[in-house]
Formats: C-alpha cells, structure tokens, sequence
C-alpha cells in the first residue's frame, strides 16, 4: 500500500491532486503548527496576465505557535467577493466554467468569518473531488507525526508556493485558455484543471508520481 502525508490546502495546485489520485492512503495534517505563505490558505489561478495569488485571510492566533485545525478565518477585505470576482475574470471563457460554477460559488456567498480554514479547505476538497469523480481515501490526523524514514511520502512542505515543483509529480501540459500567450503554467490551482479540461482531468490526474 502506498500512503502520504498532506497538509491542508485552499484550493490545491494539481499536484497535490495527483497525490490524491495516485496513492492507496492518504493523511491530511491537522495537527502541525500553522506556517504562513504556504498552501493552507492560498491558490494561485491564471489569468490573462499570469499567475494570481489568492490568499484567505485568516484570524491571527493570540499565542507565537498555533495548531492548524486551530486557524480560524477572517472577513477581513470582502476576500470572498475578490476571490470569486478574479476566479469568474480568470476562467469565465474557459470550456467547464459554467457546468462547474454551481458547485464552486458557494463558498463565496456563505458567511464564513469565524469559520475554521481547515473545515473550509476540506469542504472545498469534497466538493471537488466529487467534480472529479475521485474517491481518495483520506484520513485526518490526531497527532503530529514525523514521517523520516518511513514508506509514507511527507509532501506536507513539499508541495509549496515558495518550492520549485517536484519531478515526482510529472505534471503534463493540458489545455489552458491563455496558453497561447502566456504557455503552459504548471500546478495551477485545481480550479484551472478541472474548468479547462473538466470529466478529462482525470487523464492528467492519473499518473504514476
């Protein structure tokens, strides 16, 4: 059995769905220490200019170190109005977006100040993964465990906005509304696969990583 370790993420790039998709078991972290500037709380979607980053704000904890499930969400900025906004600017030409909006819009319209981001990151996973016709088997974790040394691949700090892409993940170039302009950008936000290609992502998904 092949398994691997995870940390929570906002609308995760391609290769973390890859993983998804290309392991017997999964862990999601809930138990590490909250690191800012990384995929738990950002995406990052194209637009005709390139690469956006879009960051949920999050309610800063009163203590130096926080646990993750921990993290609770912010109103701060209308984010979610400038989140759906970018997203409709940056996908609403792409083939899928409208069969899938129904689906995604929601998460921009419910009142979620005070909610916990993992709960939202996990309720958008679903969502997606239900999209994508995937059933990971994905477990949470109850503790922090160091995975050094063990047949579980830790991609917890591996799959990182800051990180250049691991060549494990061979992430091939799919169909992407300005890729005429700008060329293929790899590990996008799932969001740019599944309204670029939608019931074909699976053919980039499943693929040995």
């Amino acid at each position: 059995m092949t398994s691997a370790c995870l940390s929570t993420a906002y609308l995760a790039p391609v290769s973390y769905y890859k993983t998804l998709c290309n392991r017997d078991h999964i862990i999601v972290e809930k138990c590490c220490n909250y690191v800012k500037q990384t995929y738990r709380n950002r995406c990052n979607i194209i637009s005709a200019n390139g690469l956006i980053p879009l960051s949920v704000p999050v309610i800063k904890p009163d203590t130096a170190k926080c646990l993750t499930r921990d993290i609770r969400i912010s109103d701060h900025d209308n984010w979610q109005h400038m989140h759906w906004n970018a997203i409709v600017s940056a996908y609403g030409s792409s083939p899928f977006f409208e069969y899938y909006q129904d689906d995604i819009i929601p998460f921009f319209e419910k009142k979620l100040s005070g909610t916990f981001l993992f709960d939202l990151n996990e309720s958008l996973r679903e969502t997606i993964c239900r999209l994508l016709e995937i059933t990971p088997n994905v477990v949470y974790s109850d503790e922090y465990v160091d995975y050094t040394g063990s047949e579980t691949d830790d991609f917890r700090d591996v799959i990182h906005p800051k990180k250049e892409i691991d060549k494990r993940f061979h992430l091939q170039p799919y169909y992407q509304v300005f890729s005429s302009k700008l060329g293929f950008i790899p590990d996008a936000s799932i969001l740019d696969l599944l309204f670029n290609m939608g019931p074909e992502s699976q053919l980039v998904l499943y693929d040995r990583i």
